[in-house]
């Protein structure tokens, strides 16, 4: 069945370059026919699992498609062959090609399957470099952004927000939480704000900073509803405990379902943090109570008869 669909391939490949030839009476190579061919090339080896083959026909494609100033057919190639790649395993070189096939949807006008292919792209590298996959999903927030399909747009934020959080990122991931906020507050999604919030404070305290912490909460309070939720009155806890070094207190509120059932980096953020000064909470010295003088009396005298008898 294998060798079959390869010399299927092949046989599709021999006539994409017999319409690319041109002669006497051909002057000019046939690159939407060329280009067919090359694509149905590409399927064969893909059936018969020839990935390097299958990817080069795809390239072939992209360029006959090019040729023929087909933008939205050459970048699907350009996507085709991406995925090839990423069947190879090679996941860094599979992105190139679908970043560069989603350039060219939006250079032919095709907004929506540029960002798709962004994202796509995005979940490909997530585990293997985690920093690219930030930078495709806040390009892919952007196009969406442009195109005022701001549900879709923050969506991707978030999956940015989280991996940076993932990555220790704190400066940038409270950049991104708050871009996020805005685009929440401006559709009007307000329990959402409420709990980018509660992620911008923990991260900013995992930045040590409490000033910017609690100015989030403060500016917070603008925000239809949020003065007086159960949101606010646990940051304000937060807030007193951490800055009075009560990790007891701290402790208390992340552990509370508010905060250990977000998302999952911001749990572990909030069942990380620890207050300054190493986590001791800050009591008042206890006063050891007076013993009776009748006891103590007793002590004392037991004490005495311990050793009234000598050491030996």
């Amino acid at each position: 069945m294998a060798a079959q669909k390869i010399n299927e391939g092949l046989e599709h490949l021999a006539k994409a370059e017999k319409y690319l030839k041109t002669g006497f009476l051909k002057w000019k190579p046939d690159y939407d026919s060329a280009a067919s061919e090359y694509g149905k090339a590409a399927v064969a080896f893909k059936n018969a699992k020839q990935f390097e083959q299958a990817k080069d026909a795809c390239l072939r494609e992209a360029v006959a498609h090019e040729n023929n100033r087909a933008l939205f057919h050459a970048a699907k190639a350009y996507e085709q062959a991406g995925m090839m790649l990423k069947e190879m395993q090679k996941l860094p070189e599979a992105v190139q090609l679908i970043e560069k096939a989603s350039m060219m949807y939006l250079e032919n006008g095709t907004p929506d399957t540029a960002a798709m292919a962004l994202e796509r792209a995005g979940k490909l590298i997530e585990n293997v470099d985690p920093e690219k996959a930030v930078q495709l999903y806040q390009q892919t927030a952007n196009v969406f952004e442009n195109e005022e399909r701001l549900r879709q747009a923050v969506e991707l934020l978030g999956k940015a927000s989280r991996l940076l959080v993932r990555g220790r990122r704190f400066d940038e991931a409270a950049l991104s939480i708050q871009k996020e906020k805005n685009i929440y507050k401006e559709i009007e999604n307000y329990p959402t704000c409420y709990k980018k919030t509660i992620a911008q404070v923990l991260v900013h305290l995992h930045r040590n900073d409490y000033v910017a912490a609690e100015r989030c909460v403060r500016e917070s309070y603008s925000i239809p509803g949020f003065n007086g939720s159960e949101d606010c009155a646990a940051l304000e806890q937060l807030l007193e405990g951490y800055d009075q070094q009560d990790q007891d207190q701290v402790s208390e509120v992340c552990n509370s379902p508010l905060f250990k059932y977000m998302d999952n980096d911001y749990a572990k953020l909030g069942l990380s943090l620890v207050v300054p000064g190493g986590g001791i909470k800050k009591k008042s010295p206890a006063t050891p109570q007076a013993k009776p003088d009748g006891a103590a009396g007793t002590a004392a005298e037991e004490e005495e008869d311990e050793y009234s008898g000598g050491l030996c």
